[in-house]
């Protein structure tokens, strides 16, 4: 196949004009067929804005064409297709456990149930359609199931957020394109194949999840839901078994495991303390803490395109800053017309998060602006000293606002006072709000790093220090604050645990969470063949 890069159309263009064009810089006729590999806008010339291609291209005499185009832009293209390593099932075998069902969990539950394996697959939440029913009560009522709710549940975190997949994982071997193609035979648009900031949207993945589920139960995958794991059983360091309770039945048991894989998320802090007391090892892991803001999409729009934006998707950014003492501050999670919503996965507890959905049409746009706790913050002989200090600014959020969003204008926030009441744009939230003062929930150099952040930002897109921007508390939970270590071959150095994805501490989002996800199960079927 032959790749051609940077291929410019204009915003509003047909594929019979996309492909006319292929056709000339091949300088072929049209007997061929091409698939779109990337795209992109390209607005650094705005307002004139338009669209960037890479494209795959199969005809007849590819090296002739390539010969006779001769452009930097044109490559041979050989596309590496991903599939499962050489494995070796048998009747005795014992059949792995899966503990999980986000990200990870599921697509590791895939390649083993794809490869014959049968796992079983532990989850502690409900599945997606009772889970969303859940969680709009939530939202509706303030009543709160600490089983099934933004965090836990079928499809883990990702599933109320975004569905972002984009992703900075470079991974030659064709995992990261196999994880897109599942999704999308499981129900997602064939768009998140080459759009440069893929995202699937909330209302999409509850689909695609429900999907997933069946697939992999017509393989022999053992799902059980409202079930978690309490317990580790090991024998000469090595699993032997694990205790689940039974949530339904308010039952507990023992089920046998030899092979364990761990991907729990990084809200599952009662796991987090079991391990702890059971001596696996772990260690604290850096993260950031911060506020959700608030801006209206169109100043988005306004900045990212120039004019003649309503031809455009919601438009996305991306800050980032340094400051002296170390601290950096960013964006997080950036949601395209979206919404705010109460995250809490505990009682007594409150985190927010931002949310999409596919068509990303809500009048705001919001990101998670945080700031990067330094060594110094953490106490790093105890491996959950940064569970402690999320704990810490979750109750002080829950508290400070009596279950409630507490929020306040970026002005109120500067002064150290209470607002009362919104500026020339309201908030989009999924739960219930309160004006309160958010200054005290981080510690003080924190806030000025925040504050000093915003500022900057102001100077990149403008508007972004705007006095009305609308803050909401607290952001807490942006990655694992722990990791549950492993070696080169994905294992503890208990034998058979195998820790895996975002909450263990390798992964930062859906699609980085699905590839650890699959690297493990290939470690898992690696070790199975060489017994």
């Amino acid at each position: 196949m032959i790749r051609i890069n940077q291929i410019k159309m204009p915003i509003e263009h047909t594929s019979a004009e996309l492909e006319a064009k292929i056709s000339r810089i091949l300088k072929i006729s049209n007997d061929f067929s091409y698939q779109i590999i990337k795209k992109s806008i390209d607005s650094r010339k705005k307002p004139q804005l338009f669209y960037i291609y890479s494209v795959a291209v199969e005809c007849k005499n590819e090296n002739a064409v390539m010969k006779k185009a001769g452009s930097k832009d044109i490559s041979v293209y050989h596309p590496t297709k991903y599939s499962i390593p050489s494995h070796c099932v048998t009747e005795s075998m014992n059949r792995p456990v899966v503990i999980g069902a986000g990200p990870a969990g599921l697509f590791s539950a895939l390649v083993l149930a794809e490869a014959g394996y049968r796992p079983i697959l532990i989850e502690r939440g409900k599945p997606v359609e009772a889970r969303e029913k859940d969680v709009t009560k939530f939202w509706e009522t303030g009543v709160l199931n600490p089983n099934s709710n933004v965090i836990f549940g079928e499809g883990g975190a990702g599933t109320f957020s975004d569905g972002k997949l984009n992703t900075s994982v470079k991974d030659p071997s064709g995992r990261i394109r196999f994880v897109l193609e599942t999704f999308v035979r499981f129900g997602a648009d064939q768009s998140i194949l080459y759009d440069n900031k893929p995202h699937i949207g909330t209302d999409v993945l509850v689909t695609i999840m429900k999907n997933m589920r069946a697939h992999l139960i017509s393989l022999g995958c053992d799902i059980r839901f409202e079930s978690c794991m309490i317990g580790i059983k090991c024998d000469a360091n090595a699993i032997c078994s694990i205790t689940v309770l039974d949530e339904q039945k308010k039952q507990e048991y023992e089920l046998e495991c030899k092979q364990l894989i761990l991907a729990p998320g990084h809200g599952a802090r009662d796991t987090f303390v079991m391990l702890q007391k059971l001596q696996i090892p772990m260690e604290p892991k850096a993260f950031a803490v911060g506020f959700r803001v608030e801006h209206p999409q169109e100043m988005i729009n306004q900045f990212a395109y120039g004019t003649d934006i309503h031809r455009l998707p919601a438009a996305p950014y991306k800050v980032t800053s340094n400051f002296p003492g170390g601290r950096g501050v960013y964006s997080f999670c950036m949601c395209p017309g979206g919404y705010v919503v109460n995250a809490s996965s505990e009682e007594g507890m409150l985190v927010v998060n931002g949310m999409s959905y596919s068509g990303r049409n809500s009048k705001n746009a919001n990101s998670a602006i945080i700031v990067s706790l330094l060594p110094e913050d953490l106490d790093w002989s105890d491996p959950l000293s940064g569970m402690k200090f999320q704990m810490e600014i979750e109750k002080k959020t829950y508290e400070l606002g009596q279950g409630k969003i507490p929020q306040q204008l970026l002005v109120d926030f500067k002064n150290n006072h209470v607002s009362d009441s919104y500026g020339s744009y309201g908030s989009m939230t999924k739960s219930a709000t309160v004006f309160a003062n958010l200054r005290g929930i981080l510690p003080s150099e924190m806030e000025e790093s925040f504050l000093a952040g915003m500022e900057h930002f102001g100077k990149i897109i403008p508007g972004f220090d705007r006095d009305d921007a609308i803050l909401s508390g607290t952001e807490s939970r942006t990655s694992s604050p722990v990791r549950i270590c492993r070696n080169q071959s994905f294992e503890s150095d208990v034998k058979g645990l195998y820790p895996c994805g975002e909450g263990a501490g390798y992964a930062g989002g859906i699609t980085s969470a699905a590839v650890d996800g699959i690297k493990v199960a290939e470690a898992v079927i690696a070790q199975s063949v060489q017994q």
